[in-house]
């Protein structure tokens, strides 16, 4: 038996990147003090796809059907019987659906602690979930925000939450080997197919609603008026593709908005993009952000509390879910000169190192499971 702190990470689908928070969390913990265990509740790896970096991957591949209403309680005996087995002493929960649960299930378990990161706004807008934890999370709980305003909301909207068992830890990315990846701009541009003479605003992220996609294809079309060579770049994938396509359609810029679709290590194409752009609605604390950061590229973002607070005064805020905001900024950039383009982007880039060191995320990880580890011995 290993005298090696067993830890357990519950996530909901399959999806694994090197930069996810996940794969960093692995990282902080020491391999000679800490075996890391992975779990998935949906999805497993097809072939060739990246799996964990941990030292065991688990995929119980439930159907969504299975994890709703009175058929969950049969994903959840599952979940129950191999925490039992395997005697963890500290699990950590992504998002909500894992932190339900084991909210569910900590009390049938010996487990020291249990860690529940918010990657988002919203996961306890419903009364429900929050009178879920108000009733269940007891002292071995504690709730890590992605960011400080996403702290914030967990301890506004739970009664139980307070200073005392939450708190910020601020996403970031290995800035070392992001840049190690990363291609040329004409490198990215050819295995993405985008035509090296265009401007192209670039993003990465699903194709959902609350990105907002749509507005910055409405900002373009009133750009492509005065700034016919303008373009869109848009990584990911999503339910709102058709939607997308057919704004495209409608707005006759199929020449000019380019859907990228998945790629695996995104954030090796970021410097196809002469501008990153992130119009979202809502953010934990976008990865996307700081892997356009890495790139040394200008940055527009919206002006919600998890953006604006990262590039004002550094690169362009927009109001969010506003076209003409958002088209007012492309061509702040599209008139810049392109050595005070770059000369943002370095800065941008340094500011970068300085906040969201991947050194000092994992240390605070480290620190927080050590901690709680210690605390409940």
């Amino acid at each position: 038996m290993s005298n090696k702190k067993q830890i357990l990470q519950l996530q909901n689908s399959f999806n694994v990147m090197s930069s996810d928070l996940a794969e960093q969390i692995i990282k902080a913990l020491p391999a000679d003090q800490y075996e890391i265990t992975t779990a998935f509740l949906k999805g497993k790896p097809e072939a060739g796809q990246p799996v964990s970096a941990a030292g065991k991957s688990v995929y119980f591949d439930f159907s969504s059907k299975q994890l709703k209403g009175i058929r969950r309680w049969f994903a959840i005996r599952q979940v129950l019987r191999f925490c039992r087995d395997h005697h963890f002493d500290g699990i950590i929960c992504h998002r909500f659906k894992p932190t339900h649960i084991m909210l569910n299930l900590a009390r049938k378990l010996n487990t020291k602690a249990f860690i529940s990161i918010a990657h988002g706004f919203g996961d306890y807008d419903r009364s429900y979930r929050q009178k879920l934890v108000n009733r269940l999370a007891d002292d071995r709980w504690c709730f890590v925000g992605v960011s400080r305003p996403v702290q914030n909301y967990l301890m506004s909207t739970i009664n139980r939450l307070n200073e005392n068992n939450t708190a910020a830890i601020s996403n970031a990315i290995d800035i070392e080997r992001a840049v190690s990846i990363q291609l040329s701009q004409e490198q990215a541009r050819q295995e993405l197919g985008l035509p090296d003479d265009r401007f192209i605003f670039g993003t990465i992220g699903r194709l959902v609603e609350i990105k907002g996609h749509a507005v910055m294809i409405d900002a373009l079309a009133q750009v492509n008026r005065k700034y016919p060579t303008a373009a869109v770049g848009i990584i990911g994938y999503g339910e709102e593709e058709q939607n997308l396509r057919q704004k495209i359609s409608d707005l006759g810029l199929q020449n000019s908005v380019f859907l990228l679709g998945k790629r695996a290590e995104a954030i090796k194409y970021v410097k196809a993009f002469d501008v990153f752009t992130l119009p979202s609605f809502t953010e934990g604390l976008p990865l996307a952000l700081l892997e356009g950061m890495s790139g040394a590229l200008p940055v527009i973002g919206s002006d919600i509390d998890t953006i604006k607070p990262y590039i004002e005064g550094l690169g362009q805020v927009c109001k969010a879910g506003d076209s003409e905001s958002l088209a007012q900024a492309m061509e702040y950039y599209l008139s810049l000169p392109a050595a005070a383009r770059a000369e943002e982007g370095r800065h941008l880039y340094e500011v970068l190192c300085t906040r969201h060191n991947i050194n000092d995320f994992r240390e605070s990880y480290r620190n927080l499971m050590d901690e709680m580890l210690t605390r409940t011995a």
